[in-house]
């Protein structure tokens, strides 16, 4: 996640400093105490502060957004918010997005059926927390019908959909976490999901620009598959010749003169067949790389690792329904568009 990228550049900050000074380095310790701090930040509200105080520095507002849910609202969707931020930061947030945008919900709170914070998920959707009202500066156990205007705290899977009247399959949860959000409400509810993957429009926009170069990489890959059957072929002849010379196969009637002479002629075939095939693969080498840094240039495209998903992509496919770049994606469709998965293909499908 983001998150982790903050972390990890920290970690690498913190070990050049260290050996430059020439420390000794535990580099489990250190990374067990960068993560420990950067918790600690979020719970003292150090990095919540600084975001907070300055939310256009940090904050891309999306300007579809208010209407996006306004949109839902009116076909007749419940919508909630469930965040594991405090009362606070989700008041400063969403009053940043969505305060004032349109004239008919003045608060971000006309946007939500019902609205939860301090969720602690992924706990959220394992244990059985209460759910809490907040009054004022205080909570209290929450009475239930949930009204529209209140904000909840805590909670739990079981007794959120109780609230809501829901079940399973009737609720589409949003998130951006892979693993707080989409693989922990995949695994222990039966809610569908949709990822927003901010990084998307990036991958979508460089995979356009790069056509011709996919377009070539996949020629190549080609054209390294069939000189790879022809360097199986020529090395299993060559076998097959050597075995008659050496008097292991007498099924041969041919002189061996002529098998010798074959033999030369395959071996050259062989040899031409296994320079191309350094010389495709070398292509394809430096193509892959220079596409990786089309896409970013330290870690390369973001779902993919070549010819295959990377782990963020397989993470993805396995536990989210829909993904998309942002929720105003939503826009482009009708309230009630159904989203049907294309079939899958197995291998021995493939023509």
């Amino acid at each position: 996640t983001l998150y982790a990228l903050s972390e990890a550049a920290v970690y690498v900050a913190a070990i050049e400093t260290l050996e430059a000074r020439k420390h000794a380095v535990d580099y489990g310790r250190l990374f067990t105490d960068i993560r420990d701090s950067i918790d600690e930040a979020h719970r003292d509200g150090t990095i919540l502060d600084a975001v907070s105080s300055n939310l256009p520095q940090f904050i891309d507002r999306d300007p579809q957004l208010p209407l996006t849910l306004h949109r839902l609202r009116s076909a007749g969707k419940k919508l909630f918010i469930l965040t594991n931020s405090r009362l606070s930061y989700t008041e400063k947030m969403m009053t940043y997005l969505l305060g004032g945008a349109l004239a008919e919900d003045p608060s971000w709170h006309n946007y939500f059926d019902i609205a939860v914070v301090a969720a602690s998920k992924p706990a959220f959707f394992q244990e059985r927390r209460p759910l809490l009202q907040r009054d004022g500066d205080h909570t209290k156990p929450a009475e239930f019908p949930l009204e529209r205007g209140h904000v909840y705290e805590g909670g739990n899977l079981v007794e959120f959909e109780r609230a809501l009247n829901v079940t399973g399959n009737q609720v589409l949860y949003v998130g951006d976490h892979i693993y707080g959000d989409i693989l922990r409400s995949k695994k222990d509810s039966a809610w569908r999901s949709l990822m927003v993957i901010q990084e998307l429009e990036n991958e979508i926009a460089v995979r356009e620009e790069c056509k011709d170069e996919l377009e070539q990489l996949s020629h190549l890959e080609a054209v390294r598959e069939h000189v790879d059957e022809d360097v199986r072929f020529y090395q299993q002849r060559l076998k097959e010749l050597s075995r008659i010379l050496e008097g292991r196969d007498k099924s041969s009637r041919a002189p061996l003169a002529d098998v010798e002479q074959e033999r030369l002629r395959i071996k050259r075939s062989l040899e031409r067949a296994k320079a191309t095939e350094r010389h495709v693969e070398e292509e394809i080498f430096a193509l892959e790389r220079g596409l990786a840094k089309r896409f970013h240039a330290y870690w390369g495209e973001l779902m993919k690792e070549g010819n295959e998903q990377s782990i963020f992509g397989s993470q993805v496919e396995e536990y989210a329904c829909l993904y998309t770049s942002r929720v105003s994606n939503l826009l482009g469709c009708a309230p009630h568009q159904a989203f049907r998965a294309p079939r899958d293909v197995m291998a021995h499908e493939v023509e």
